[in-house]
C-alpha cells in the first residue's frame, strides 16, 4: 500500500473526473493521499475533499509562485485553518527562484510565516525550492534556530549538498516521478543515498507524470510507478519501501495518523 504525500485533486486535469481518479489510486494500491493547498481561494475546496474522503487529507498554504497575491496570509491566518480536524501540513511553501512569479523579498517572508505556523501547530511545513538553495537553507536553519519545526522538501530536485542540509535540520525529502526521467541522473544518485527513514513519494499530480505515463496528467496511482523504479534503484524489496514510506508519512504528518 502506498502514500501519495503531495498531489492536487483539485486542479485541472484531476478535478474534472476526481471520483474516477481517486478510485484508479485505490485500485493501484494507494491507501493514503495528502491534497496540497497553493492559494487561498483553495482552501475550502481542498478541504471539502478531505471531509468528504476518508483517504484524503488537506494542507493549507500559499505557493511562492502567489506570495505578492497572498500579502495577507500570516502566519495567524494559516494557525486558525490548520485547527480543522482533516488539515494536517502547512503549505506548500518556500522559495522559487526560477520563475520568479512573486518578489523573492515577499516569497521569503511568506516563507517565514509558513514556517511559525508550522512551529506553532506542530504541524509540518511543506516546502518548495527551486533554483534557490542558499536562501531556502539559510531561512530554514535561522527559523530552526528560533525553536523546532518538522517538514518535507516536496518533489526534490535540488543538490545532494542541500539534501544533506536538510536531512541534518531534520527535514524529510520526497521524491517525485522525476526520478524516473531519463536525464534526472544527479537525482538518481541523490535518491539512492537517502537514509530510509526521512524518505517519501509523491507524484505532484497533475504534473510531471513517470515513465511510463509521460506526456498525460499525473495522478495519484502512478505513485506505484515512482515506487517501483526507486525500490529498483535503491536496490531493495517494492513492499519494504512501500511499507516504509508510508510509515514516513504517519510518522511525520502525526495527525494523519
Amino acid at each position: 500500500m502506498y502514500v501519495d504525500s503531495h498531489c492536487h485533486l483539485n486542479y485541472e486535469g484531476l478535478v474534472e473526473t476526481q471520483g474516477a481518479v481517486l478510485e484508479r489510486a485505490r485500485a493501484a494500491g494507494v491507501e493514503t493521499m495528502l491534497n496540497i493547498s497553493t492559494r487561498r481561494s483553495e482552501w475550502d475546496a481542498v478541504i471539502g475533499v478531505a471531509e468528504r474522503e476518508r483517504d484524503v487529507w488537506a494542507s493549507v498554504g500559499i505557493h511562492p509562485h502567489e506570495a505578492d497575491a497572498h500579502p495577507d496570509v500570516d502566519t495567524a491566518l494559516l494557525v486558525e485553518r490548520a485547527g480543522h480536524a482533516r488539515v494536517v501540513g502547512i503549505g506548500e511553501s518556500g522559495l522559487d527562484y526560477y520563475y520568479d512569479h512573486s518578489d523573492r523579498a515577499r516569497q521569503q517572508a511568506s516563507f517565514r510565516a509558513h514556517i511559525a505556523a508550522a512551529r506553532e501547530t506542530g504541524l509540518p511545513i511543506i516546502v518548495h525550492t527551486r533554483d534557490a538553495e542558499a536562501d531556502t537553507y539559510a531561512i530554514m536553519a535561522e527559523e530552526m534556530g528560533k525553536g523546532a519545526y518538522t517538514g518535507v522538501i516536496h518533489c526534490f530536485t535540488a543538490s545532494a549538498d542541500f539534501a544533506a542540509k536538510a536531512l541534518g535540520l531534520g527535514l524529510y525529502i520526497s521524491i517525485s516521478g522525476i526520478v524516473t526521467f531519463k536525464n534526472a541522473r544527479d537525482l538518481q544518485v541523490t535518491a539512492k543515498e537517502i537514509p530510509g527513514e526521512r524518505l517519501l513519494i509523491e507524484t505532484d499530480s497533475p504534473f510531471l507524470a513517470p515513465v511510463p505515463h509521460r506526456g498525460r496528467p499525473c495522478e495519484p496511482a502512478f505513485v506505484a510507478d515512482t515506487a517501483r523504479f526507486l525500490a529498483a534503484l535503491r536496490e531493495e524489496p517494492l513492499e519494504a519501501l512501500a511499507e516504509r514510506t508510508s510509515a514516513n508519512f504517519r510518522a511525520l504528518f502525526t495527525k494523519a495518523a
